[in-house]
């Protein structure tokens, strides 16, 4: 085997490993039922989403493929910001319910 494809195979094992590690941690660190349960709905969307990138990533020809990264660069500022908002909507619904 080369360096190139051992570093790509251990580059993905790791970017999945941290990815899941993160995804634990984040439903772990959740304060109620409520913040739990959008924290597991918002990482399968987000991992669903992230499959599918990677995917067409690898089924698109190029130049094409890099039209891709448009989308990917608009979506993710945005939905990272909702989810942020939406998390501190329900620590404060949460507070107020205790």
């Amino acid at each position: 085997m080369n360096a190139g494809l051992i570093g790509g195979i251990l580059g993905g094992v790791l970017g999945i490993a941290g990815g899941v590690i993160g995804t634990y941690f984040s439903i772990k660190n959740t304060n109620g039922p409520k913040e739990r349960s959008f924290m597991i709905k918002t990482s399968i969307v987000f991992w669903i989403f992230a499959v599918v990138f990677i995917t067409f990533l690898l089924v698109i020809r190029s130049p094409y493929k890099w039209f891709l990264w448009i989308p990917y660069g608009v979506f993710l500022p945005i939905s990272i910001q909702f989810v942020n908002k939406r998390l501190s909507q329900i620590r404060k619904e949460e507070l107020q319910n205790q």
